[in-house]
């Protein structure tokens, strides 16, 4: 049988760049989110917490409540794809505040696809809607204590370190600070001006 859907041509996306591309959350990613929900330390990272074992009914029940852009808990969830159409992470806008234009990005790269810049690169385009088509104005976002890769993306998208909230989570027997950065639309749009 012929596939309905024509090749798309993706090369005037405008949720695509050079090496990823955010989709819609679809329920047949649960597979994807049951089996990411394994790598503790990321998780940990992400949740601050450490979870029960995870669920094959939790991933679909998450997939499916977010699939197509319906979520109702405030966020705008993504899938990250490679450029071969390849599931590699997740990425969502959240705490959206309309009249002070703040708002924060949650990512999770899968652990295999780690260190090769495609979270920078998801970010980039979500950062971009967010400034340029949304008109907020500040990425607020924190970075757990000893998230060694996520302070290295905020610093390469020009997040400015902006302070440390000292002790906020319990984790491992021990007490770990937040990381607090920030980022304003001058400063995307100045750094981007620097690097094309």
């Amino acid at each position: 049988m012929k596939n309905p859907i024509r090749e798309i041509d993706y090369s005037n996306y405008f949720w695509q760049d050079d090496k990823v591309r955010l989709r819609a959350i679809q329920p047949e990613d649960w597979e994807g989110d049951y089996i990411s929900n394994f790598d503790t330390p990321a998780r940990r990272f992400l949740e601050c917490t450490i979870e029960l074992p995870p669920t094959i009914a939790g991933s679909k029940k998450f997939t499916e409540e977010n699939a197509d852009f319906t979520s109702t808990n405030g966020r705008i969830m993504f899938t990250i794809e490679n450029l071969e159409c390849k599931s590699i992470g997740g990425i969502n806008l959240n705490s959206i505040d309309e009249r002070n234009g703040t708002f924060s990005i949650g990512i999770v790269i899968d652990k295999e696809y780690r260190g090769s810049g495609y979270g920078t690169s998801a970010m980039k385009i979500l950062l971009k809607y967010a400034f340029l088509e949304r008109r907020l104005n500040k990425f607020n976002d924190y970075v757990l204590e000893g998230n060694e890769g996520s302070a290295k993306m905020m610093k390469k998208l020009g997040c400015v370190q902006e302070g440390v909230r000292r002790q906020v989570v319990y984790l491992n027997g021990q007490y770990l600070d937040f990381i607090l950065y920030g980022l304003t639309k001058d400063e995307f749009i100045e750094k981007q001006k620097r690097s094309n």
